[in-house]
């Protein structure tokens, strides 16, 4: 009885120390994601500024606005998957999301873990990454990605990009978003209310060239920014579940260690009161 004890005792100790592990990857969990969503309104804010920039120097290159639809011929497919564990299935549903696009598309894969998933599914990837630890390497991230494709764009390896990413949504949980990068649809960017030129120290089509390379690296960081406050969310409600779960042991594990030392007490009582009736029956 004395060694079962002992045994129950070791298991609490060892599920009270992974409760604490539990609770501090869901502490960390929750702060990246709350600081990727502040970060979120900011990269909006940068995009939209350079969306009207494009709008003003499409003004200045209007032939740039009416061939700014190309038909794709060579599609590319970005994929923010996740970086690390306990996030449930989370870059499965990004796949999953892709579908059958992924056998003719030349896949750039963001996430330690979506490599996994890709090599499961036989999924060839052209060109891979880490996902950063933290929210301020998102930037870093994204000039490497956008390095990667303006190379087979320029090549002409690459004529249509999308973006697949898991965004959270408060009350609704995670749900996958595609969204289109490349070609650009010029029709789409705002046109001034001001009418007067500005002043310009570049051609239009270089000043083109460079906003519309901005405005893809604002796209990529809030793409990024999304899938990483989205697998935090994940990671969150998976530790979440797994405290309930330490919970529910811890509380089964204690239940028994009353009923094993009410056990031994009683075997206790017993052994004293067989002792006191064999003492009174020696002395008849």
């Amino acid at each position: 009885m004395t060694e079962r004890l002992t045994d129950i005792n070791a298991r609490i100790d060892g599920i009270r120390q992974l409760g604490e592990v539990v609770n501090a990857m869901r502490g960390i969990a929750a702060a990246r994601a709350q600081q990727a969503r502040g970060q979120l309104a900011a990269i909006d804010s940068y995009a939209a500024t350079i969306a009207v920039a494009v709008g003003r120097a499409l003004v200045l290159a209007p032939a740039a606005r009416a061939d700014g639809i190309a038909k794709a011929s060579q599609p590319a497919l970005v994929l923010f998957c996740a970086e690390q564990g306990f996030a449930g299935a989370f870059s499965e549903r990004v796949f999953d999301a892709a579908g059958a696009d992924l056998a003719t598309s030349e896949v750039f894969l963001i996430g330690t873990r979506g490599a996994a998933v890709a090599a499961q599914r036989n999924v060839a990837v052209c060109w891979k990454n880490a996902m950063p630890s933290h929210s301020q390497g998102i930037p870093k991230l994204a000039d490497r990605i956008g390095e990667a494709l303006y190379a087979r764009i320029a090549a002409g390896e690459i004529d249509q990009l999308d973006a697949v990413f898991s965004q959270w949504q408060p009350g609704h949980g995670n749900h996958v978003e595609r969204r289109r990068l490349f070609p650009f649809d010029m029709q789409a960017f705002p046109q001034p209310a001001n009418t007067d030129a500005p002043l310009l120290n570049l051609a239009p089509l270089t000043l083109l060239s460079q906003l519309t390379a901005e405005y893809m690296h604002a796209q990529l960081c809030n793409a990024a920014l999304h899938a990483f406050a989205a697998e935090n969310e994940a990671r969150m409600e998976a530790m979440a579940a797994a405290h309930n779960q330490v919970e529910r042991q811890l509380s089964s594990l204690l239940g028994a260690q009353r009923l094993v030392r009410q056990e031994e007490i009683t075997e206790e009582i017993i052994e004293l009161a067989a002792g006191e009736t064999a003492s009174h029956s020696e002395f008849r």
